[in-house]
């Protein structure tokens, strides 16, 4: 009888070495990324000026030995960035510094931190009337000028005219998951998007669809979805919400969102976007998507 419940005791232990076996085979050897390194690049910063030319833009680059993806950790903000590269505008007024710290992962998850001081200088006040316009007394809900045409559209990455290569015509893109969305800019800095806004009534119901670009849609991690082309249509997404700010790196006014937050149309890249042009209740916004291919045009409206 002991014999016996030696031989399932040893079969038990084979099985689970053998599993073990499989794993590793499966993910290869787990091994924690490595000799991190930051390169930061203060935006018109030179000799006289070592803390930036006043737009508070600082480009960050990661490398590291091992190293899959990075997460850029900068005034509470989490950035995901699997190039290694992100941009920030810091908006606190003056001569500040900050802590910054790089995660990079390897296989299997594991990570390895690294932290850094930067000091950068910022000049920069938004406009009283950019201010109104954005979010007035409190708050002001935004959404995308459907009934008109070239709403949405593409044009080449630096170009002057982000509809130049393609321009919705007007309702053309109803029923994807853009046109009931609705975007929330608030005094104290927070940005909420509501994924579908004919939900809410009478209660609040936070689920909702979104309409983006294929692959760089897959960084929001929602489900469902329908391809269409290069676009995924309906993407289940819940509302949630993040921080903007605004900035005007050589004199261009820019909305930035935090996170993984967006407008109208999911693209990817670094969440900023270029104010076209603008009036008391309308703005025409681009961003370059995160696969550098395109600039992307929204028209936007208040409520």
């Amino acid at each position: 009888m002991k014999h016996l419940k030696y031989l399932i005791v040893l079969s038990f232990l084979m099985a689970s070495f053998f599993a073990c076996q499989d794993e590793d085979q499966e993910f290869g050897d787990i091994i924690a990324p490595t000799n991190i390194q930051i390169e930061i690049d203060k935006v018109g910063a030179d000799a006289d000026n070592p803390n930036g030319d006043g737009s508070g833009t600082v480009n960050f680059t990661a490398t590291a030995d091992n190293a899959i993806t990075f997460h850029f950790v900068i005034q509470n903000q989490t950035k995901l960035a699997d190039g290694g590269s992100v941009s920030h505008d810091f908006t606190l007024l003056g001569d500040n510094s900050y802590t910054v710290t790089v995660i990079a992962f390897g296989t299997g998850g594991i990570s390895t931190s690294k932290s850094v001081v930067v000091d950068v200088l910022s000049l920069y006040e938004p406009p009283a009337d950019l201010l109104e316009m954005l979010h007035g007394s409190g708050s002001r809900v935004w959404r995308i000028k459907s009934e008109v045409d070239n709403h949405f559209g593409l044009g080449p990455v630096g170009g002057d005219n982000p509809f130049s290569f393609f321009g919705a015509p007007a309702e053309s893109k109803a029923g994807v998951g853009m046109y009931d969305d609705r975007y929330v800019f608030n005094a104290d800095g927070t940005f909420t998007h509501i994924t579908d806004s004919t939900n809410d009534d009478p209660t609040e119901d936070t689920s909702g669809t979104v309409f983006g670009r294929e692959v760089l849609i897959d960084e929001l991690g929602g489900s469902g979805g329908e391809a269409d082309g290069a676009d995924i249509l309906n993407l289940i997404y819940s509302d949630y919400s993040e921080q903007w700010s605004l900035s005007a790196p050589g004199g261009v006014e820019t909305i930035s969102l935090s996170g993984l937050a967006f407008m109208g149309y999911y693209i990817g890249g670094d969440h900023k976007y270029i104010i076209v042009s603008r009036s008391a209740n309308e703005m025409t916004v681009k961003s370059t998507d995160g696969n550098g291919e395109f600039d992307w045009g929204f028209v936007l409206t208040a409520e």
